[in-house]
């Protein structure tokens, strides 16, 4: 008997050892810093490309128009803030200096700006007058600052990177408060004297971390996030936000267009994808495409190959030659955003009981993935790369989107899923096969009903996940 009770109380005492606390897993190869996880939980950005080109319909100019040709009417930041708000987006990007190098705030050291034009009796300032609308909406400021200048006598010498320099710091010293992102572009073409420009892209780098440290970059290379490879609104259908740069610049020597797609799978640097593409054909506003507005299925579109592949999507709104977002894209926005509303209202998996085939420990369990918190998910113990999560729904749902999200702070782990779907019959049926989640993954599968839902993941390392949803969307028709 006090045998049979020693080996009682052994087994007790391990069972208390089982489930007390367990370490996190390891971080698993590039990471992204807490900068980079913030941004990519915006999900949605608006971008608005706005200067000389929309009085004269180019989308690049030429660098010699007169400043005196932009004149907006009614210009109104408040109006692009609060409609930005209103569409669900977390931050506006503006073309603060496009190629014909044009600076829609007073430069010191450029003489084509908005100080040369007759909108304000040059006393005018966009930049500041969007940073201040942005903070009134709780929206972040970001800003476009072209590195080709068609305009500068300099361009094409070393001395323009001393005046490049100088016009990122007024920028970012701190006048327009904080600017979240910097988009760069590698866009490089021959200046005055014939000289095409040397980048120094280290030193431009580091100016604006120097002044805006939280600030994410964009560009081929990063080294915040990355360019898609495309303007059409699709990432790739694997989707890693780990790159390869070494040996790449921005522009002529970036990594090549599939690459930028779909990362690289052992990348050793965190660079996430950023999706950019117009609501309108062309980047710069033009009367003529007032009824070209995408349709809302186009856009919805659009969201699915891109925040639905672990991307960000950075939608171009160009406000008009009055300064105002013209009525058919802020319509347009609206039904975006009911649309999306409407489409995810009401996750199918809530109240799901949720059992994996290996659980971490205590802390890590598998009904951590339904409790809306992103910092808690489950994970496997170490070592245990392939796992089943398996999601009763309690009664047959009708769905036809599954939602899969890995707790990125801790790196991208699986490399291979599959969703099955179990219905009256009790058999399991395979609905989805992809490769990679990343922070978002939205699957469109054939319209299932079922009882009972699980994922079948393969990972480079134990795999973490955090969010998990099934929708029934029956707007946009979308599927893969």
């Amino acid at each position: 008997m006090r045998r049979l009770l020693s080996i009682a109380s052994a087994v007790f005492v391990l069972t208390l050892a089982g489930c007390g606390e367990v370490a996190p897993p390891e971080p698993y190869g590039a990471t992204p810093s807490p900068q980079q996880v913030e941004w990519q939980k915006m999900e949605m950005n608006m971008f608005a490309h706005f200067g000389p080109n929309t009085f004269t319909g180019l989308e690049w100019g030429l660098g010699t128009e007169a400043e005196d040709i932009f004149n907006p009417t009614a210009l109104d930041c408040d109006q692009w803030a609060s409609i930005a708000k209103a569409a669900g987006f977390k931050g506006i990007i503006i073309t603060g200096k496009h190629h014909d190098g044009f600076c829609l705030w007073p430069n010191p050291v450029s003489v084509h700006t908005v100080a040369q034009s007759p909108w304000k009796d040059g006393k005018g300032d966009v930049l500041k007058e969007l940073s201040e609308a942005c903070a009134k909406e709780g929206l972040k400021f970001g800003v476009y600052v072209s590195p080709w200048d068609r305009n500068d006598p300099h361009y094409g010498t070393p001395e323009y990177n001393d005046v490049y320099v100088k016009t990122l710091e007024s920028v970012h010293d701190g006048r327009y408060g904080e600017v979240f992102e910097q988009w760069f572009d590698g866009a490089n073409g021959e200046g005055p004297n014939g000289k095409r420009q040397v980048y120094d892209w280290p030193r431009f780098h580091e100016t604006v971390l120097k002044l805006q440290p939280r600030a994410i970059m964009f560009s081929d290379t990063g080294p915040g996030c990355r360019w898609v490879g495309n303007e059409s609104g699709i990432a790739g259908r694997t989707n890693w936000s780990p790159l390869n740069t070494k040996g790449f610049t921005p522009g002529a020597g970036a990594p090549p267009i599939d690459t930028l797609n779909s990362g690289n799978v052992h990348g050793a640097v965190w660079h996430p994808a950023e999706t950019d593409v117009s609501i309108r054909p062309g980047w710069f506003w033009r009367e003529s495409e007032n009824d070209k507005v995408k349709s809302l299925k186009k856009l919805l579109s659009i969201y699915y190959t891109s925040v639905g592949r672990n991307s960000l999507l950075l939608l171009n709104v160009p406000p008009d030659n009055r300064g105002l977002i013209h009525s058919a894209d802020s319509a347009r926005l609206m039904e975006f955003k009911a649309a999306l509303d409407e489409i995810f209202k009401v996750n199918l998996a809530d109240g799901a009981k949720v059992s994996a085939t290996d659980c971490r420990g205590k802390g890590f369990k598998a009904r951590n993935i339904l409790d809306g918190d992103f910092d808690s998910y489950w994970a496997t113990s170490d070592g245990v790369n392939k796992a089943t999560v398996t999601f009763d729904l309690a009664g047959e749902k009708t769905f036809n989107r599954v939602l899969i999200q890995e707790y990125i702070p801790l790196g991208q782990r699986v490399k291979a899923f599959t969703v099955e779907a179990m219905g009256e019959d009790g058999q399991w049926k395979e609905i989805a096969r992809e490769t990679t989640i990343g922070y978002k993954r939205i699957v469109p599968v054939s319209k299932t009903t079922a009882q009972k839902v699980r994922i079948n993941l393969e990972a480079y390392a134990s795999p973490v996940i955090n969010g998990f949803g099934l929708y029934d969307d029956n707007i946009s028709e979308y599927s893969e």
